[in-house]
């Protein structure tokens, strides 16, 4: 398994760690991964660290479908992997949920899975340039020819001749949109996963696979997961810092009609659990939501705990089936652990 690290997303500040990615890459972990919202984006810290090192990758996660056109990512993606090296740029794309898309981005919510489709396709045609760029799709057709358009719309081809084979890995979780994920991507990242969830995803990976024609098999396809580690001496005290974060994605990462992290733990068989954090975190009783997360959900997907459970705990995850994985909101003394004992 490749083990990356990952830093989410800014708080207030700009707080970004950079000297611990440049030891992260000294100690040979495989990834770096950077995370946007409604504040910092996920392209520009790439480019900083890219600068600072030599050749761990340099990966969005996710990148937001509505925060920039497919030829803004596209152009963005190969930039970073031309000045950088050649090979290290992984574009990990997703949607953000509708209050963000619309609320935030100005953008109608539309039809993700078409979107997705869409999206990854007209990025693909941009770094091969086989051919000027079009693309008649069900969400997205170029050149554009809509409301307001003058008709002068050109294909084009990119003027840089940059890496044509920059992976895509999109960041999906409905039944219907992780098909299409095997159908139209080089990989898939998994936001909620615990040790034992590959077996359950593999057959619909294995139909959307079906549909491709281009040379790419279950073996080749990516499948990354994300992690959080909390080193702490008292067990049930990691446990209960990580229920805030929880809640708040549960409770409040989106409409109580759409939420996909509800939806998640719902899948994982915490219905009731979720229905009761939503509610009260929608009810502005965020205490009371962290506190109605299940103990036992925080630890089935996290590790947690002092150094030795977590390395016992560890093999669970190295040998899941994973390709590969990074450890999100990674500490110094996570990097180092794993750096030690995991690489």
């Amino acid at each position: 398994m490749r083990l990356g690290i990952g830093l989410g997303y800014s708080g207030p500040q700009m707080d970004f760690p950079f000297e611990m990615v440049e030891r992260a890459e000294r100690l040979g972990f495989a990834s770096v991964w950077v995370s946007e919202t409604y504040g910092s984006d996920a392209i520009t810290p790439l480019a900083f660290i890219g600068a600072r090192t030599q050749r761990i990758q340099l990966g969005t996660s996710l990148a937001q479908l509505a925060a920039r056109t497919p030829a803004n990512l596209a152009m963005s993606a190969q930039t970073i992997d031309a000045m950088a090296g050649e090979g290290r740029m992984i574009v990990g794309l997703g949607m953000s949920g509708p209050q963000v898309v619309e609320g935030w981005y100005g953008q109608p919510w539309g039809k993700p899975n078409y979107l997705m489709r869409d999206y990854v396709a007209i990025m693909k045609k941009i770094w091969k340039r086989e051919a000027p760029l079009s693309h008649q799709g069900r969400q997205i057709s170029l050149p554009y020819t809509g409301d307001g358009a003058l008709g002068l719309g050109k294909p084009l081809k990119s003027i840089l001749h940059g890496n044509p084979d920059i992976p895509v890995y999109l960041g999906t979780s409905s039944e219907l949109n992780v098909a299409m994920t095997a159908e139209v991507a080089d990989g898939w990242l998994l936001m909620h996963f615990a040790p034992g969830d590959l077996a359950r995803h593999r057959p619909v990976l294995e139909r959307g696979m079906a549909r491709r024609r281009d040379g790419m098999t279950m073996e080749k396809f990516v499948t990354h997961a994300v992690l959080q580690v909390s080193i702490d001496d008292d067990v049930g005290a990691a446990i209960r810092a990580a229920k805030p974060g929880i809640a708040l994605y549960v409770g409040g990462m989106g409409a109580k009609e759409m939420n996909f992290h509800k939806d998640a733990m719902v899948r994982r068989g915490y219905a009731e659990a979720a229905d009761r954090i939503q509610e009260l975190w929608l009810a502005g009783r965020k205490e009371e939501a962290a506190d109605a997360v299940p103990d036992e959900y925080v630890d089935s997907q996290q590790l947690v705990g002092p150094p030795a459970r977590i390395m016992e705990r560890w093999p669970a995850w190295r040998d899941s089936g994973l390709t590969s994985l990074h450890i999100t909101r990674a500490t110094p003394q996570v990097v180092e652990l794993f750096g030690r004992h995991a690489l």
